[in-house]
């Protein structure tokens, strides 16, 4: 009883083609929507730190805010507070320290 089950039928040339177009379609949505954004995060986050000039305002990795007081190579030096100055990787940085919040533009 199972092995009828098991056994293609003889005209499964389209049964075949649906099963690779699945597999193709299957394969596209995986590429778009989980690998074509994370290398695009990642090219941005490249860009981000190869664009790091002294003045920018910087978070690490491990959530330290610091404006950048010099770079010399792969090292940052980050100004945490006056006078206290901390070196970091440069591949430590993570992003961007927004200014102030976007919600505190609009007034009610």
């Amino acid at each position: 009883m199972f092995s009828i089950l098991l056994q293609a039928p003889a005209g499964s040339n389209v049964s075949m083609l649906y099963n690779v177009l699945l597999w193709v379609g299957i394969i596209g949505v995986f590429y778009f929507f989980m690998i074509r954004p994370q290398q695009k995060k990642q090219k941005d986050q490249k860009s981000f730190i190869d664009n790091l000039k002294k003045g920018d305002n910087v978070v690490t990795i491990g959530g330290l805010h610091g404006r950048v007081a010099s770079i010399e190579g792969s090292t940052v030096t980050l100004e945490v507070d006056r006078g206290v100055k901390m070196t970091f990787e440069r591949s430590s940085i993570s992003r961007e320290a927004s200014v102030k919040p976007a919600d505190s533009d609009k007034k009610e």
